[in-house]
């Protein structure tokens, strides 16, 4: 993928979110926000993996521990929904993790307990992004 393709992967996501909150308004629980952008998502021909289990290696150490991403989109982009009053630091660093061990050059942090929510999602990028071809 480029640079160009993961924007504009992220910038539809954006969409199905933002259409999944018009519809749903703020105040439902995170895993029914989960439950219908990935249906959005699935319906428009997006490839979506949905609460697996990471693995984590440490030295010679494979851990399979509780990690889960809410949604990861085409193998790009890491997805973590909140339904919360406000986003905190250790969110993105959770969505961070996420992304440093799928090797995903895009996370999206959408928080559907919001007003609008183009206003409250917080796009993250890393050094996967960095390298890829413009």
């Amino acid at each position: 993928m480029t640079k160009r393709e993961v924007t504009q992967l992220s910038y539809e996501i954006t969409g199905f979110a933002i259409k999944v909150h018009k519809i749903l308004g703020p105040g439902l629980l995170e895993s029914v926000y989960e439950r219908c952008l990935k249906y959005e998502l699935e319906k428009n021909g997006y490839t979506v993996a949905q609460q697996f289990v990471l693995s984590v290696e440490y030295d010679d150490l494979e851990m399979d521990l509780d990690l889960r991403p809410d949604l990861f989109v085409n193998n790009c982009v890491v997805i973590e929904i909140k339904a919360i009053s406000n986003i905190l630091p250790v969110h993105q660093a959770q969505l961070q993790t996420y992304m440093k061990l799928l090797g995903a050059p895009q996370g999206l942090l959408i928080n559907f307990f919001t007003e609008n929510i183009t206003k409250s999602i917080v796009p993250i990028v890393n050094e996967y992004f960095k390298i890829l071809p413009d």
